[in-house]
């Protein structure tokens, strides 16, 4: 007698470009588990409550992407430590007597990611502008940057969203002008959370010698601003290493399952992204 089928997805909107599907179906390939599906659904805020109502026994859990990330706290029993100190949830494990469980694997991926690369401690960093991806990006470095981190933002009110956000997540955060954004370019890590195009002008004033950075971009790769620190000797970490990394953390979380083939996905995601 087969084992039953457990179900897995992607929510969002819009949702197509989404690699999730394609990380998730590369892992229960190489874990043997061939009663698992993963897909993707096209749900704003108003059309999730009634999904998550109707979700039957076969679901194992869920990822979410923008806009649900805030929204899917109140439908939830139980929200992690990680996912409230950022008021976003982007994992829901499902269980057997329907519990539905929120995490935040974005934060403990940015870890995962950056020490992959060697950054396990850094005494300052810079951010490279503000919202939900800032602040995920300044959780992280709460658990590895010692000292002062500076955020380069575009208003008043986005400095002060992310001077809020520091005192919350105990992090010293400075905020400055986004015209002053290149002075941050010569910290030991800086992290971009800007739009696709944002940082194209700040190529040109890359240092000499630079430190690291952790751009959370994958498509299109590498942005000018990758590629000019690529070419100057500096580490660079992509969207897709932080995507890669939360990712395993979900499937383990959903499948109870081990150790969840990195590379594997890693792989399967770059071949995504190429076939674009």
């Amino acid at each position: 007698m087969s084992a039953p089928q457990r179900r897995a997805a992607v929510l969002g909107s819009p949702i197509g470009h989404s690699l999730s599907p394609v990380l998730h179906r590369a892992a229960y390939e190489e874990l043997g588990l061939i009663d698992w599906t993963y897909d993707h659904f096209e749900i704003d805020e108003a059309a999730l409550p009634e999904f998550i109502g109707e979700l039957g026994p076969e679901w194992a859990g869920l990822s979410l992407t923008m806009p649900l990330k805030r929204a899917i706290i109140p439908l939830l029993d139980e929200v992690s430590g990680t996912a409230a100190s950022v008021e976003a949830v982007n994992t829901v494990v499902l269980g057997e007597d329907g519990r539905k469980v929120g995490d935040n694997t974005d934060i403990p991926g940015m870890v995962a990611a950056l020490r992959e690369r060697g950054i396990e401690q850094v005494d300052s960093a810079a951010i490279l502008g503000a919202g939900a991806t800032a602040s995920s990006a300044l959780a992280a470095l709460a658990r590895i940057c010692t000292g002062e981190v500076v955020a380069y933002v575009r208003s008043d009110a986005r400095a002060a969203e992310m001077r809020q956000w520091g005192e919350r997540l105990d992090v010293e955060v400075r905020t400055e002008a986004w015209e002053d954004a290149r002075e941050g370019l010569s910290a030991p890590l800086v992290i971009t959370t800007t739009p696709a195009g944002a940082t194209d002008a700040l190529s040109g004033l890359v240092p000499e010698r630079p430190a690291t950075l952790f751009d959370v971009l994958y498509d299109p790769w590498p942005t000018e601003l990758a590629a000019r620190w690529s070419a100057y000797g500096g580490a660079v970490v992509s969207g897709l290493d932080l995507l890669v990394h939360q990712a395993v953390l979900q499937v383990e979380q959903m499948t109870g399952r081990g150790p969840v083939p990195l590379d594997v996905m890693r792989k399967a995601g770059e071949h995504a992204l190429a076939q674009r």
